[in-house]
């Protein structure tokens, strides 16, 4: 019972200096410097974000006194649960330092023995987002580059250009760059020691799509939904229409614009599902709709609708 109540109050004091250090950490001069920083580019452009963040990114001495009250707090006491978020697998051991509407700043550690074990990729990914990234320690790795064009208004997997190679570029310690994701994707090699990075991920003017390309011919592999938003628009106008929300036509119509293509389908289906004649005229707007694939299935579906409501059963 004594080691018991020992490792309840170890655990306690623990806890409560948690909660000391995010607070005073959050109120602290490099941390408050980054968000100040950011509050001013909301609803700024990416290209405009990342002028704002790439001299913050350049200072060494930032992330130093950004990251060094948590390592001291650390050495006094490995029971402290600092205020970041973590992500790790084999290769990558990742923390969010900033998480901030206009940007998510991210340092990570890439292990060059789990690089040097691996097979190369048969792929390469092009992320969607623009970003600013602090190769800190480069690791005498090599940056291979390819570009695969902007995602369009009119994109589609099955027209989509192959990416090509544009080259490398050799990352020294202190290297910042600002990589358009939108357009280029990037595959690390050769690294002799582990790589560290600080990566600004700026979230304005983002793709629709994260889109994965073979390396041994560029074709496109396949495509996935930058985040979870679309999935959350898909998953709400599912729950509508099976809730039988007739009143909703108003939130339908919102999301049917969507930027994403597939998302603005898949609410225009689920619409048409709970009252195809609230949905008509925005089916029948749809045929005009930027992206042909959504041309397409509009006007697949108009005489469907049209037979429906002709003769329903």
């Amino acid at each position: 019972m004594p080691n018991s109540i020992a490792d309840d109050n170890v655990l306690w004091a623990a806890q409560k200096a948690s909660a000391v250090l995010a607070r005073d950490w959050r109120q602290s001069v490099p941390h408050r410097r980054a968000t100040d920083l950011l509050d001013d580019m909301r609803g700024a452009a990416a290209d405009a974000v990342a002028d704002a963040v790439t001299p913050l990114l350049l200072d060494p001495d930032w992330v130093h006194d950004l990251l060094t009250p948590m390592i001291a707090a650390l050495a006094r006491d490995p029971w402290i649960d600092p205020p970041l978020r973590f992500s790790r697998d084999a290769l990558r051991t990742g923390a969010i330092l900033i998480d901030h509407p206009a940007a998510t700043i991210t340092a990570a550690i890439l292990s060059a023995d789990v690089l040097r074990a691996q097979p190369r990729p048969h792929t390469i990914v092009v992320p969607g987002r623009l970003t600013v990234v602090r190769y800190h320690r480069g690791g005498g790795a090599t940056l291979s580059l390819w570009h695969a064009g902007r995602e369009h208004a009119d994109f589609s997997a099955a027209t989509a250009s192959p990416a090509q190679p544009v080259g490398a570029v050799r990352l020294s310690d202190g290297l910042v760059r600002r990589v358009d994701g939108r357009t280029h994707g990037q595959l690390i090699e050769g690294a002799q020691a582990d790589v560290v990075t600080l990566t600004a991920n700026i979230r304005a003017d983002s793709a629709t799509l994260m889109r994965e390309y073979a390396l041994d011919d560029g074709r496109l592999v396949r495509v996935a939904a930058l985040d979870d938003a679309a999935s959350r628009t898909q998953m709400l106008a599912a729950y509508l229409r099976e809730a039988g929300r007739t009143d909703a036509a108003d939130a339908f119509a919102r999301a049917s614009h969507d930027p994403a293509p597939f998302v603005r389908w898949a609410v225009m289906r689920e619409w048409l599902a709970l009252n195809a004649a609230d949905a008509l005229p925005r089916l029948h707007a749809m045929l005009d709709d930027p992206n042909s694939e959504v041309r397409a299935a509009a006007g697949r579906m108009m005489p469907l609708v049209a037979a429906q409501m002709l003769c329903p059963v």
